[in-house]
């Protein structure tokens, strides 16, 4: 972690703070100084809004926010809307990422009401919580196109509330009656969806696909790695046809482009949020966990699939940057860094969006001015300033920039290779590469010298599980050692201090305080996605490392999700458990910046159910792919990771048991032959031959394996069969590609 980080926990005095004071979310101690009498979400501020008959007024986002950051600069911090605030409203603040529940059950109502939604989310509230009004980002007054300020709204609303309260009571049943009606999900039929549903969502992605630049649509750009994951289970499904290889294609291009682009940082590694146009060159700064996590996935299929050293580098890439600046030292991951920071300059005291990864063609020049070796005059500032497109009058359009944060800056961008930027100083590859490195490592160290945009420190179940799967996938990939090591570290972390053993349930968050990881005085319990993406990361992890002892919390965090989760009558998984201050329980029907959990939970019953000999982990499987089969025929490329679940049930997963010693030079090379293909369906066992091992016990065939003359020996075992043994590498990679 970098020194000098702007931490929420260190930022705000101790004086005339309101309750959020006493929090350790980043994103609500941000708002302990404001003169808003703010609440968090719990039952005083309930007690109070029922005692005093006022209405609630929500405000939800998360410390990494822009438009949160404008909101509160403009309204939050201005002494004359907080006293409007406080006379009028009780005020709750919320951080999205600690409160998914609380996030989602509004967003539906903003959502449903005003065809958007975004953050800050702001909502008006019945004492008993049920909406009234809503919307997001609201301007301090009337400026923009006669449209109504916060102070308007507010005073709107309680003139309303004071005339029409009764009014406004039954509107709001009414809302949450048909909020409740609109989001039931269940299944309307036993049958599962066909594949021409998957042929369908092929369809769709590639008509929006942009085969000159890569990705999706045209603008704003987003990574969205659900829908590449997708496609290369086309291309493993169908690789000797078209379909199957333009399916590659896409998914290459795409992840090529992003490298190159300033959607990358390649100064400081890691990837930024998403492009606000459709070149990937000039992003939303703000990085975020879940992005780095599944981008490394997304590059480590890269590489398995193409072994193209590109992809692996950026894989390194990311993982160099979550290991630096988002890893705590007792192996947990931090959340976010804002896209917002103060300018490099003295007094500044306005934060400027993508302030720390900007530059000035002074700005590179100065520090690079090094000539290069048998040339006439060239300095390196010259090789890097055509590699990374830097111009003396900033790179960066207007329209991109209608803030003018930017003007006169450069965000990095590569438009062309290595090899175009050697031959035009007339250098080979190699020396033009080194040079650039230099260059980088350079520009490092003079951006370190900048104040740093702040670090959301929260560390939060689902997104560590996430960046486990990261660690534990490039691991395999690419046979690095040191990455498993760091998913086993952060595996640990997550038991130590986000799981209560004695109850078996997981915990939303923990905190980074002084140094030390703290907990809030009534912890978070987890909601669905904490133990669908920890259990996805636990079954990759095993695949890494082999150890069963997070083959079997996988299986006890299953059923934890089933037993609290579980929609009995409906059948798939609720984003919460029951609470009575929740109003709407949801079920997760979007793949979006994250996966679905129902979306990942199809998967991971399915992989256990190979690992354990368990039947009815891969009938809930089957429950959840029939009841969003609807949804999936209508939309699938809403849910490109569920079909990535239906194509492994319908394909069904590929045992590869490899029995023999972990450590031995023969068992090394059979794991390291596994791992040089690219088999998402897959479910790998190392089985050293004892018959009281977790999984001898639970996988009776394991027994029926042994080792042939004494050395490792590989089965591959499909729709109820499994090949002769093999001890080649060779056979083994046969077998796999056959």
């Amino acid at each position: 972690m970098q020194e000098g980080r702007e931490m929420a926990t260190a930022t705000k005095t101790e004086g005339n703070r309101n309750r959020l004071g006493l929090e350790k979310s980043p994103y609500l101690l941000q708002h302990a100084s404001n003169p808003v009498d703010w609440y968090p979400w719990g039952v005083e501020a309930f007690t109070k809004a029922q005692a005093e008959n006022k209405p609630i007024f929500l405000s939800v986002g998360y410390s990494t926010c822009h438009w949160c950051h404008v909101m509160e600069r403009e309204s939050f911090e201005n002494a004359e809307i907080g006293q409007l605030m406080n006379d009028s409203f009780v005020c709750v603040k919320v951080d999205r990422e600690e409160r998914p529940d609380v996030d989602r059950m509004y967003m539906t109502f903003v959502q449903a009401t005003s065809g958007h939604g975004g953050w800050p989310m702001s909502v008006f509230l019945t004492p008993d919580l049920k909406p009234i009004v809503g919307g997001t980002y609201f301007p301090p007054d009337d400026r923009y196109f006669g449209q109504p300020g916060f102070k308007t709204i507010l005073n709107r609303v309680a003139s309303m509330w004071s005339s029409k309260k009764d009014k406004l009571n039954q509107q709001g049943s009414v809302i949450l009656d048909v909020l409740m009606q609109g989001t039931v999900v269940k299944s309307t039929s036993a049958r599962l969806p066909d594949d021409e549903t998957v042929t369908k969502c092929v369809a769709m992605l590639t008509s929006s696909y942009d085969s000159s630049l890569g990705g999706f649509n045209t603008e704003p750009k987003f990574p969205q790695p659900v829908k590449l994951n997708f496609l290369f289970r086309i291309y493993a499904r169908e690789a000797s046809t078209a379909k199957g290889k333009d399916a590659l294609d896409m998914c290459l291009h795409t992840l090529s482009m992003m490298s190159k682009g300033g959607i990358h940082d390649h100064i400081g590694q890691g990837f930024h949020r998403y492009s606000t146009d459709k070149l990937w060159h000039v992003p939303h700064f703000e990085k975020m966990l879940y992005d780095q996590s599944q981008l490394a996935v997304s590059y480590s299929d890269a590489y398995q699939i193409s072994r193209l050293d590109e992809f692996a580098t950026v894989v390194r890439d990311i993982l160099l940057y979550v290991t630096r600046d988002l890893s705590h030292k007792s192996g947990g991951f931090f959340s976010a860094e804002d896209a917002d920071s103060l300018p490099n300059s003295d007094g500044a005291v306005k934060k400027k969006e993508g302030a720390f990864c900007v530059w000035t063609d002074e700005e590179v020049r100065g520090p690079l001015a090094t000539p290069v070796d048998g040339t006439a005059g060239t300095t390196y500032a010259d090789v890097f300033v055509k590699h990374y497109n830097v111009h003396a009058e900033g790179n960066v359009s207007p329209h991109q920039d209608p803030h003018e944060e930017l003007k006169g800056k450069n965000v990095l961008l590569v438009r062309g290779s290595v090899e175009d930027t050697a031959a035009a100083f007339q250098l080979d590859a190699g020396q033009a590469e080194r040079i650039l490195q230099q260059c980088r490592e350079t520009l490092l160290k003079e951006r370190r010298k900048r104040p740093p945009p702040h670090l959301d420190d929260k560390m939060i179940t689902s997104w560590n599980g996430l960046m486990i799967s990261g660690f534990a996938r490039a691991g395999q990939a690419l046979s690095d050692a040191t990455y498993i090591q760091r998913a086993i570290q952060a595996a640990e972390f997550v038991k130590r201090h986000l799981y209560r053993p004695e109850s078996g349930v997981l915990l939303r968050s923990c905190y980074h305080e002084d140094g030390t990881v703290t907990q809030i005085a009534s912890p978070i319990e987890g909601f669905v996605d904490d133990y669908a993406f920890l259990v996805r990361g636990l079954l990759d992890l095993y695949e890494s490392c082999y150890d069963e002892r997070w083959l079997q919390w996988a299986e006890t965090l299953q059923l934890k999700q089933d037993d609290v989760f579980w929609d009995v009558e409906g059948g798939a998984y609720f984003t919460n458990k029951e609470d009575a201050d929740i109003l709407l329980r949801i079920k997760d029907d979007q793949d979006g910046a994250e996966p679905s959990s129902n979306s990942v939970a199809v998967s991971n019953l399915l992989r256990l159910a190979t690992f354990l000999d368990k039947s009815e982990f891969s009938s809930r499987a089957v429950k959840i792919l029939e009841v969003f089969s609807d949804r999936l025929q209508k939309i699938p490329v809403a849910l490109p990771e569920m079909l990535c679940g239906l194509m492994m049930l319908k394909d069904t997963c590929k045992m590869i048991v490899i029995v023999g010693e972990k450590d031995q030079e023969d068992t090394q090379k059979l794991l390291l032959t596994v791992h040089s293909n690219f088999i998402p369906n897959k479910v790998l066992i190392l089985h050293n031959g004892k018959k009281d091992s977790f999984l001898a016990e639970r996988l009776r065939i394991l027994q029926t394996m042994p080792q042939v003359e004494g050395r490792a020996t590989a089965y591959v075992c499909q729709h109820n069969s499994c090949s002769l043994p093999v001890t080649d590498p060779q056979e083994l990679n046969d077998l796999l590609n056959c």
